[in-house]
């Protein structure tokens, strides 16, 4: 097979593995969030940052949640990394924000964090921080799951069908999994444009 072959048949084997009854739940969690006034925090690093900001627009278009990526702000990102360090750079930005317990932290990762590795530090400071406060947790990861894995209150774990492939399916799906959320009748509240165009 040629390698872009290779590559979807990966794809394809991942979706026959995703957990629909994690999807499900991290719906339900959503829903709530919204309708207890709470507001979303997503998280992300690298190419999952980006993700991240695309996921706010959905969230807040489609969706109706208050939501927020603290990735968006460059400015504020560099200054922190630059007076506090990285990894603490999430955690200081929500005790700004003021977290509640009615919020909901929402991780986008290919690992979730890792202390022992020394991955995503910044990712286990919030979401300790998350769990201090009593935050919802949710997330979207790949590997084991690592630290978003071990603590939330719902994760899907993107499969690792191809060792050398984790991080490009890993952050592939992310996407997958969260326009599914923002579609599910459970969430979604206003119509996405090109389906309202007869």
């Amino acid at each position: 097979m040629s390698f872009a072959a290779t590559f979807l048949v990966e794809a394809m084997e991942i979706l026959k593995q995703l957990d629909t009854s994690v999807i499900d739940k991290m719906a339900g969690i959503l829903a709530e969030t919204r309708e207890n006034g709470g507001r979303l925090f997503l998280l992300g690093v690298g190419g999952s940052a980006a993700n991240a900001s695309h996921a706010v627009n959905d969230f807040r278009k489609i969706a109706g949640i208050e939501s927020y990526a603290p990735t968006d702000n460059v400015s504020e990102l560099t200054a922190r990394t630059n007076d506090q360090g990285w990894p603490t750079v999430f955690e200081s930005w929500l005790r700004t924000s003021r977290l509640k317990p009615n919020d909901c932290l929402f991780v986008l990762s290919v690992g979730g964090g890792d202390l022992r590795e020394n991955v995503s530090p910044n990712l286990v400071a919030a979401l300790r921080y998350g769990k201090q406060v009593g935050s919802r947790i949710i997330g979207i990861t790949g590997r084991n799951g690592g630290y978003t894995g071990q603590v939330a209150d719902a994760c899907v774990l993107i499969p690792t069908v191809n060792p050398v492939h984790v991080t490009p399916h890993a952050e592939a799906f992310q996407a997958v999994v969260w326009h599914l959320l923002v579609s599910h009748p459970l969430v979604k509240v206003a119509e996405t444009k090109w389906e309202s165009v007869r």
